[in-house]
């Protein structure tokens, strides 16, 4: 298998749809709604985080077949019938939408990554859906280890970013891994947007 591509999707105010309501699927809307992703989930029974959860739509049916073709830029399945996974893979697959079938990696167009997030600093851990619980272990271990001052930074080296540009017209000049190797990278930054 070639290896995955990793991206960003902004998911503000894009469709999704996300089959199955149980505590999996509860996770994934969480997730999901935290990128401010307008939610529908269908499925015949739900846990109460989806049931009681005003901000998505939800249709008390079980899934109907072609349904994830119907204009949704992301599917999400997360059922423990493995016949419905790969029913709503192939409608997706057929209709040119991503899938990610929870813990079915070949019914799936895309992985989900374990993430720790810091403001706008996200740092994404990925086994290609080989080993979830090895992709939680290292998030746990990088978000003990990455602390709020890390966001702080994020904004000066975006100011200092932003300074570069216009006084150089450019951002990509030198001094940048040198501030940051630095023992004090703030003070560093600060001197590099005087140079």
């Amino acid at each position: 298998m070639a290896q995955p591509f990793p991206v960003n999707l902004d998911l503000d105010g894009a469709p999704v749809l996300v089959v199955g309501a149980g505590p999996v699927a509860a996770r994934k809307v969480g997730q999901l709604a935290e990128v401010g992703a307008s939610i529908t989930v269908v499925a015949p029974q739900a846990v109460s985080e989806i049931a009681n959860n005003s901000n998505l739509t939800w249709h008390q049916r079980t899934y109907n077949s072609g349904e994830a073709g119907n204009g949704y830029r992301i599917v999400i399945t997360a059922t423990n019938d493995t016949g419905v996974n790969a029913q709503v893979s192939k409608d997706a697959t057929a209709a040119n939408v991503f899938v990610n079938s929870a813990d079915d990696p070949i019914n799936c167009s895309f992985t989900l990554m374990s993430v720790v997030r810091r403001g706008d600093l996200q740092i994404t851990i990925s086994t290609n859906g080989r080993s979830p619980a090895l992709s939680q272990w290292l998030r746990q271990q990088i978000d003990a280890g990455v602390g709020e001052e890390f966001e702080t930074l994020l904004d000066l080296l975006a100011e200092v970013r932003a300074e570069a540009k216009q006084a150089f017209g450019t951002s990509e000049i030198t001094g940048w891994d040198t501030a940051l190797n630095s023992t004090s990278p703030w003070t560093e930054l600060e001197e590099l947007a005087l140079e």
